[in-house]
């Protein structure tokens, strides 16, 4: 949680309580179903937690956006992307319904009102959102001819409606196609050795 507090003082009282109550949650339910690597645990806010919120600093979610997130898993990045952003609408998407079936309890653990879970394949999803976000679940070729139907032509934010993925490596391969990406190294944000591999990407939607 120190980690949280030093990149992100704008935190109230509230959003930290509730992201500190995250490690016990998922602890508890890690133990009876894998949601995340076991091992990982002992890095749960580095790896998991602050690495979701890197999100928040590429972009702030204007009030009343909707977000979805395909590929959830564990819930990451939309669970804890939902706690600092309480008045967007998060949408989690997840093919495997036990998943699915633990982040709507733990939704319900952490009222976190602004939380909507879909048990569903990505491809076959029928919503409409301003923003896709996303961990690593699918070449980007791949995830935009999925689901980029989904994001809306109605630009209403800043920046255009679009992906906003977080990805490791070398993506000049993967990413080639893509004329108007923009791509930041999560080592911009924080100090830890574990991002400097990291990436975040956004690609427009025109």
């Amino acid at each position: 949680m120190n980690l949280i507090a030093k990149y992100f003082s704008s935190l109230n009282n509230h959003q930290l309580q509730k992201l500190e109550s995250l490690y016990s949650v998922y602890a508890d339910w890690n133990s009876k179903i894998n949601l995340i690597s076991r091992k990982d645990m002992n890095y749960f806010y580095l790896r998991h937690v602050l690495h979701s919120l890197s999100i928040a600093k590429f972009y702030q979610f204007k009030s009343g956006s909707r977000v979805m997130d395909v590929g959830t898993g564990g819930g990451f990045p939309g669970i804890p992307l939902s706690i600092f952003f309480p008045n967007v609408n998060f949408h989690l998407v997840d093919s495997i319904g036990k998943k699915i079936n633990v982040i709507e309890v733990i939704r319900e653990e952490l009222n976190l009102k602004n939380v909507n879970t879909h048990n569903e394949r990505m491809e076959k999803i029928n919503l409409t959102v301003d923003f896709v976000v996303c961990r690593a679940v699918a070449p980007m070729e791949t995830l935009v001819d999925w689901v980029g139907d989904n994001v809306s032509k109605k630009h209403r934010q800043e920046r255009k409606n679009g992906f906003i993925c977080l990805k490791g490596g070398d993506l000049s391969e993967e990413l080639k196609k893509f004329k108007s990406k923009q791509i930041i190294g999560l080592s911009t944000y924080f100090q830890e050795t574990f991002f400097e591999t990291k990436n975040l990407v956004y690609i427009p939607i025109n």
